[in-house]
């Protein structure tokens, strides 16, 4: 399915930015644990966490999609110690972390008070790929893809 529009409507126009990635190819599970791990705290300390995450010194917990998961090593994040470190859809959330900072920018927001009041992960359009090896013919495989938006607000 093609992503036409945002899934949160806005109230204030002036005083948020929001920016979409469309058809990212990641994972729709990873990305809809980081969403809920992300709301309602700072653009800057969101991207040093993830930052971390990429690093492997930092884990996101997986509350929803957390069967056969080992623990981690440390405190409890977000009621759980069950975690992995999903590099790829980190790396997706900080472009569009980027895209969203760029767009409050050009609005005149400060980049330092930015929230992110929504953000929301949605299955993406899944392509066919071909294994060419196999005994008769090849399979066919799905690739997953994934919608990411991020709505920002400027904090008082």
């Amino acid at each position: 399915m093609v992503k036409k529009n945002y899934q949160a409507m806005q109230e204030s126009h002036e005083k948020t930015a929001r920016a979409i990635g469309k058809n990212k190819p990641v994972s729709t599970k990873y990305a809809t644990e980081i969403c809920r791990e992300i709301k309602g705290k700072p653009v800057s300390k969101i991207e040093d966490y993830l930052k971390r995450v990429i690093e492997h010194k930092d884990f996101i917990p997986l509350k929803k999609y957390n069967k056969k998961v080992g623990h981690r090593k440390g405190d409890s994040k977000s009621g759980v110690k069950s975690g992995r470190y999903p590099e790829n859809t980190c790396k997706a959330f900080l472009d569009i972390l980027e895209s969203v900072k760029a767009n409050a920018d050009f609005k005149g927001l400060d980049a330092e008070k930015l929230l992110i009041i929504h953000a929301f992960a949605s299955e993406g359009f899944r392509r066919n790929s071909y294994q060419s090896k196999g005994r008769i013919a090849g399979k066919r495989r799905k690739k997953k893809s994934t919608h990411i938006e991020i709505v920002v607000m400027e904090a008082a």
